[in-house]
């Protein structure tokens, strides 16, 4: 495409001085035209602005994988690589032409820079490094430097905590680009991504999030380098250097530059510096960046446009041929060339490539790019079976193409799956769009398209959900913004604290628990917007306690819960029936409101434990006037219903029969109140045991229904404390086990009115009875009061052994203890 008398200008300088929109301007202001970007993104989000200007039926979009060409379009919007020379138009940009001296993509750049002219107007656009080598290339150019339109200036280091909002933070590694973002999200609340890998629908979805500031900070390569046109203030780079797929490299100032210069657009100033691992820029280097002066370029890639497709020999040869000027150098060989060469060592492909016309089909498939970069020649053989079915079906089976893109449309996987994805669904995308090779290309690429909509979709949901905390970034939003303003604070009726609409904890009895995902560095001022609305809300809190029934309490354990919610806890009291409450501490509940939710939590505790314990209080309310029973029944009141040691059996009849009729059994081994061991009396009289003795709470009970009980299964741990334990509620230690107190009365004093006279042969199924195995009969039966002599062997078969009464005088001090309490008319303990 040449003009004679066209017009050659080059327009330079740095980033933001509006070249971009320039020469669409100029483009539409022809009456055709086309311009070459250096990026997909940039092509497609330059046509989109064409589109509205001239109408789509007016406006083409081509790219390798995206063709929209409408039968009557003018103005063309393309990537360098797919810019269609063939056609004859009025005016020519090419975008960013100082990746001329890229090692992989500049010979591109450098042929259009050569020969892609304009019939009236051709523009270069690109950075003032150029400037030398283009004025020599191109001696016919008119060259003009617009100078930036704002100023940009080192910033300096800084933590990633400490970054400015709107900032663009700038990683050269997807695990970086990753890392960085994870924290980004803990501690400010979120961040867009863009990286070179996102197909155009995420990257949009992505930018979109930033631009409308859901989010205040950008995690992205150096993709933003080439004309992404985001308002961002501040560029940290996060490292200085890159692997450029060849080896890793410190980044040249021009190219710092580059990244640094998309801070600030328009008349505002931008700004720029390091954060996270990267070292402090240096002095010279700030110096350049901030005065955008850098060296000129030495040299331009390059590779011979005139190739010779007689052979795949003779193509490969061509393609080596050495620059014609100083100022060209070869670059590194791309993918193309490097399938081409892997191909000719393949006998079929060779043998198949036997024309001048399959020679250059050979090249044009060997053109697909490699978006996927794997590992091996899994793209080679792509491009093989690719080249197979153009020559001997002339079009690729539809049946193959339908299976790979089936295969690719899954929307399900992590984020690097995803891209993966999107990267196989790139290829057939540039696949379909070739008319020449596929069957109905428009359906195809069609199917393309929509796989590529649905993965990109599901990619930026992934990308928000691993990245963004909406609830964070809105909060830490309104802080920034509005600074020196209240934050909107309140309650809802189930607890949950609300910040400007946000959720950020939720209260429980008259305790806040922030919501732990409250983003870091501001999560002190959003809790004080919280704090704010608890103290309001407190007040209410307290008298809704205040009158509500007890129904609305419960008691589990020693905690006392309000509707669900722990906000007390019961501690040793005076007395063991009377244990106190205690108030949860809570920063929102002063001294006078503590006393009034302990007040009444006080009451409620002291119901309940009358309410379990009832036969209890009604004996102590009966005898209250009663000089002879008051003793017993206030020992039994200590005892939690059970006073263990004392033998009431020699107690004068008409005693114990007035202690019956209270419900209290004054037995041969302790008095206890019979009601008193029941499930749930037997629990409360455990915890309160439990809080007398200083125990945080009740050691573990017997399972209900059982008469043996195994020691060991109770806390405390040691032995004594065990014994005392069962002891006081209402069990007869006996070795290692325990037998409740109303079975063993009653077993012994069948015993005894058995033995009474003679010895007494063991009764059958004795052990059943008692809960216990058989082996454990002698032991249990002495602490009933009985030993077992064996009977005298005869003829016949075995007797059952005999049950003998033990008889033993108490020692002085038991004595001595029993004679001043209750039971002093007992002074020998009978257990016969």
């Amino acid at each position: 495409m040449q003009g004679s008398s066209s017009r050659v200008r080059a327009v330079l300088g740095p980033t933001n001085t509006g070249k971009t929109r320039l020469a669409v301007e100029r483009l539409l202001g022809h009456q055709s035209g086309i311009i070459g970007f250096p990026l997909r993104l940039l092509a497609r989000e330059n046509y989109d602005r064409m589109v509205a200007a001239k109408g789509p039926g007016q406006v083409a979009l081509v790219t390798g994988e995206e063709k929209i060409m409408p039968p009557g379009a003018r103005w063309f919007s393309c990537t360098v690589e797919a810019m269609p020379l063939s056609r004859d138009v009025a005016f020519v940009a090419v975008d960013e032409v100082q990746v001329a001296a890229d090692p992989d993509r500049g010979h591109i750049f450098t042929e259009r820079m050569l020969s892609a002219r304009g019939r009236e107007e051709t523009l270069f656009l690109g950075a003032e490094t150029i400037r030398p080598l283009l004025a020599r290339l191109v001696p016919e150019a008119e060259i003009e430097t617009r100078p930036r339109l704002s100023a940009l200036t080192h910033a300096g280091p800084s933590k990633l905590s400490r970054l400015p909002p709107r900032s663009a933070i700038v990683a050269f590694s997807a695990s970086d680009v990753y890392a960085i973002a994870e924290l980004i999200r803990r501690r400010r609340g979120g961040a867009a991504v863009v990286m070179g890998r996102l197909s155009p629908r995420t990257r949009n979805a992505q930018v979109a999030l930033y631009q409308e500031k859901e989010v205040d900070f950008l995690v992205a390569t150096d993709a933003i380098g080439m004309g992404l046109n985001m308002d961002v203030d501040h560029v940290a780079f996060a490292s200085l250097g890159k692997f450029d797929g060849h080896r890793l490299r410190p980044l040249a100032p021009a190219e710092l530059a580059q990244i640094a210069g998309r801070a600030g657009r328009g008349m505002r100033d931008g700004s720029f510096g390091t954060t996270a691992a990267a070292p402090p820029l240096p002095d010279d280097t700030v110096v350049a960046l901030e005065s955008h002066r850098f060296p000129p370029l030495a040299q331009l890639r390059w590779r011979s446009a005139n190739l010779d497709f007689s052979s795949i020999g003779a193509l490969l040869g061509s393609l080596a041929a050495p620059p014609p000027r100083r100022e060209l150098t070869r670059g590194v060989d791309a993918s193309d060339l490097t399938t081409l060469a892997a191909l000719s060592r393949d006998a079929d492909v060779v043998r198949l490539a036997d024309s001048r016309e399959r020679v250059r089909l050979l090249w044009e498939t060997c053109q697909i790019p490699d978006f996927r970069k794997l590992e091996g020649d899994a793209h080679q053989r792509l491009v093989a079976r690719v080249f197979g079915h153009l020559v001997r079906e002339e079009c690729i089976a539809t049946d193959w193409i339908a299976s790979e893109i089936a295969r690719l449309a899954r929307p399900e996987g992590d984020i690097d799956t995803l891209m993966q994805r999107l990267a196989g669904i790139r290829i057939w995308a540039f696949i379909s769009a070739r008319s020449d090779w596929v069957r109905d290309a428009p359906h195809w690429q069609g199917q393309a398209r929509e796989t590529e909509d649905l993965l990109s979709e599901a990619l930026h949901e992934r990308l928000m959900s691993r990245f963004v905390d909406r609830r964070s970034a809105f909060l830490l939003r309104r802080l920034e913004h509005g600074k020196g303003e209240k934050l909107l604070a309140a309650v809802t009726r189930s607890g949950e604290v609300l910040v400007e609409g946000q959720m950020v904890g939720a209260v429980g009895g008259f305790l806040f628990r922030p919501d732990p995902h409250t983003a870091g560095a501001d999560r002190r001022l959003v809790q004080r917007a919280a704090r704010r609305a608890l103290y309001a809300e407190m007040p209410r809190r307290v008298a809704a306690l205040e009158a509500a029934e007890d129904r609305a309490f419960t008691l589990a354990g020693p905690n006392l819960l309000w509707e669900g919610v722990p906000v007390a806890r019961a501690a040793r009291g005076t007395t063991a029936l009377r244990p106190l409450v205690q108030v949860l501490p809570s920063e929102f509940l002063d001294g006078p409101a503590r006393e009034r939710v302990r007040a009444r939590l006080q009451n409620f505790l002291d119901a309940r434990i009358r309410a379990e314990l009832a036969p209890l209080f009604a004996a102590a309310a009966a005898v209250a006037e009663d000089q002879e029973l008051r003793g017993p029944v206030h020992l039994l009141c200590e005892g939690l219903g059970v006073v263990p040691e004392p033998n009431g059996s020699g107690m004068p009849g008409a005693q114990r029969a007035r202690l019956g009729k209270l419900g209290i059994r004054a037995g041969h081994f302790g008095a206890f109140m019979p009601a008193l061991l029941k499930p749930g009396a037997l629990r409360m009289r455990g915890l309160l045991w439990a809080l007398a003795n200083g125990l945080k709470e009740s050691p573990p009970l017997p399972i209900p229904g059982r008469v043996a009980w195994q020691l060991e299964e109770s806390a405390p741990a040691a032995g004594p404390e065990r014994a005392s334990f069962a002891a006081a509620m209402g069990w007869l230690p006996a070795g290692p086990i325990g037998i409740r107190l109303d079975v063993a009365e009653r077993v012994a004093a069948e015993l005894r009115a058995g033995a009474r006279r003679t010895p007494l042969p063991l009764p059958a199924g004795l052990a059943g009875r008692l809960g216990i195995k058989a082996a454990m009969l002698p032991v249990v039966l002495r602490v009933l009061g009985f030993r077992l002599i064996p009977q005298a062997g005869g003829a016949g078969p075995p007797q059952p052994p005999l049950l003998v009464p033990l008889r033993r005088r108490v020692g002085q001090s038991a004595t001595r203890r029993l004679a001043t309490g209750p039971f002093a008319s007992l002074s020998i303990l009978d257990l016969g």
